[in-house]
């Protein structure tokens, strides 16, 4: 991910090179154009100073001054609200609160896969696994075809939630097929886009090689 070298780093970003909690973050981080220091981690041994900051030795870790955060969530939520430019949240309570709802059951269906084939360093999800989170997204194929994006015409955290996991599927060993046309399309919109470009780590580059 680009970064500007002359300029002095406010903040902080302990992030992992294939992890998808990172991937998230660094992609909110690059769509506001954030000027951060971001240490990518490769490897399961973690820096001493990141276990230090972080009681649960967990990445992403966000250090704002004075401020620690640790959980993805937390973090691109309180991003968006500290640089408001672009907004990736909506004003409007109620749509907030289906993107929110969107976004915890993004983190109950779909993350948990992602988060075992890290774990397990398997080269592909397990059968059983494939076909539920396959049957999943595809079950949301309208949604995507609804609007430019995930539940709107903006680009939100929504869509830099699930943007992750479409480009991990080719590693899953998961193809959509032919009946996922506006899906490919959504994806083709958001994985040409600058900012997504720019969150990827040289490892989440070559998972298209």
């Amino acid at each position: 991910m680009a970064v500007v070298v002359n300029r002095r780093f406010l903040m902080t970003l302990y992030s992992k090179s294939t992890c998808i909690h990172s991937h998230r973050t660094r992609l909110v981080l690059a769509e506001k154009n954030i000027n951060i220091e971001i240490k990518n981690i490769d490897g399961p041994d973690l820096p001493e100073d990141l276990m230090d900051l972080n009681p649960y030795h967990t990445v992403p870790t966000l250090v704002d001054r004075d401020l620690i955060l640790y959980d993805s969530r937390v973090i691109i939520e309180y991003l968006d609200e500290r640089f408001p430019h672009p907004p990736l949240m909506p004003v409007d309570p109620v749509t907030r609160a289906q993107f929110r709802l969107a976004l915890f059951r993004l983190e109950s269906d779909w993350y948990p896969f992602a988060e075992k084939f890290e774990i397990d360093n398997e080269r592909k999800l397990a059968s059983k696994s494939r076909k539920i989170l396959k049957e999943s997204i595809l079950a949301s194929i309208g949604l995507f075809a609804a609007k430019q994006y995930f539940l709107s015409d903006d680009f939100s955290l929504v869509d830099c939630s699930i943007a992750p996991i479409l480009w991990r599927l080719p590693v899953y060993g998961i193809d959509l097929g032919s009946q996922a046309g506006p899906i490919q399309q959504y994806m083709q919109r958001v994985f040409s886009r600058r900012s997504f470009q720019e969150s990827l780590t040289e490892f989440e580059q070559e998972m298209h090689l």
